[in-house]
């Protein structure tokens, strides 16, 4: 598994303080990150891949800068948003799993041998000519995650990737993120996600407020939501 390192981590937006003293060594092949809107958790985990820069402090993978070596960093880190309307980009599946290759080095057979196996391994293969934008919700967020993965990332952040989904296709997307060979950082409102994972950190007012095991950590996190 790669390292994460968040060394005295802080980060304003304006006058707002978003993060404050964040110090983390992360190993574990499955983390979560929970906290309530505004605490700081998706500006934590853009941080992971270099898309949001730290004010102070420094964040690193396997002791990669992400603010000074992000282009190296980006190929350990694939990111997926919580719409995945944010990054499909191409008028067909295939077309939109293989755009990601575009500067690969590797020849048009090769591409479209990996595109392919990477749709049927993600129930897509019957799609592949088909137009994102006709595609349902679960299907987009599937295909959003097939674009990141077939760069091959040590790393995949998923920033509330079940959040706009429906029970069936946040079910379906929540299984095919635990059953990746990635180490994977999700950070879900949906806690019942991540009972199985390996640590779980609370933010709360930019801060970590716990970082346990899941069922300590979302003990401490049902705690502070009921004392708001």
């Amino acid at each position: 598994m790669s390292e994460i390192r968040f060394d005295a981590v802080h980060h304003r937006f304006g006058e707002r303080t978003v993060l404050s003293g964040i110090d983390l060594t992360l190993t574990e092949p499955r983390i979560g990150i929970v906290g309530a809107n505004g605490s700081g958790k998706s500006t934590l985990a853009r941080m992971i891949n270099g898309l949001v820069e730290p004010t102070a402090g420094t964040v690193t993978v396997d002791g990669v800068d992400t603010a000074k070596q992000g282009r190296e960093v980006r190929r350990r880190v694939g990111f997926v948003f919580t719409d995945p309307d944010n990054q499909i980009v191409m008028p067909t599946v295939a077309e939109d799993v293989a755009f990601s290759l575009r500067r690969s080095g590797l020849t048009k057979p090769e591409i479209a041998e990996r595109v392919a196996q990477l749709l049927r391994r993600f129930g897509l293969d019957g799609h592949a000519d088909h137009p994102t934008h006709l595609l349902s919700g679960g299907q987009k967020q599937l295909l959003a995650l097939a674009a990141v993965l077939i760069r091959e990332p040590s790393v995949l952040v998923a920033d509330e990737p079940t959040t706009l989904l429906d029970l069936r296709n946040a079910r379906m997307v929540a299984e095919l993120l635990a059953g990746l060979a990635e180490q994977v950082v999700l950070v879900t409102h949906h806690l019942e996600l991540l009972a199985d994972f390996d640590r779980v950190l609370v933010i709360e007012d930019g801060r970590v407020l716990a970082d346990d095991r899941p069922a300590p950590a979302l003990a401490a996190y049902r705690q502070a939501v009921g004392r708001q």
